[in-house]
């Protein structure tokens, strides 16, 4: 009788705790083309390897920084091309970057608005309350920005 070799390779819940990705999300991230689908093991579990690895974790990180799955998916079809040059790479984190300061803007404008509007309220009744005067009437802003 010959000895059968051990499948190798990650579970999906051992490359989920490797990466801290939650399940159905690699499993999502395989449903629409991030992640190669996996190879399966005679017993048709999904199996991974070191690549799948680094390719999730590339996606999360990717995630975790805002990028959208677009951005995401054109940035690995640039890892698949090592020698190009990376100006695309760039565009695309620059691009990232703009959203992110754009975001950051109106949370400061929102944040300013906020605080206004605490600092005005003098307690009392709510008849007279300032929050939520401004709230009714957005007229009553500083700044149309949130």
């Amino acid at each position: 009788m010959t000895e059968k070799k051990p499948e190798t390779g990650l579970t999906i819940g051992q490359l989920s705790k490797a990466t801290g990705c939650k399940v159905p999300t690699i499993r999502y991230y395989e449903e629409i083309g991030l992640m190669p689908p996996a190879r399966r093991s005679r017993g048709n579990q999904r199996l991974y390897g070191q690549r799948e690895l680094d390719r999730l974790s590339f996606i999360r990180h990717s995630r975790e920084l805002g990028f959208s799955q677009a951005a995401i998916r054109e940035l690995l079809r640039m890892t698949d091309a090592p020698e190009r040059p990376c100006e695309d790479a760039d565009r695309i984190a620059q691009e990232q970057l703009e959203a992110v300061e754009r975001k950051l803007s109106r949370l400061e404008a929102l944040r300013d608005e906020l605080t206004r509007m605490v600092r005005q309220c003098e307690g009392g009744r709510i008849a007279d309350c300032r929050v939520i005067e401004v709230l009714a009437d957005h007229k009553e802003c500083r700044t149309a920005q949130h």
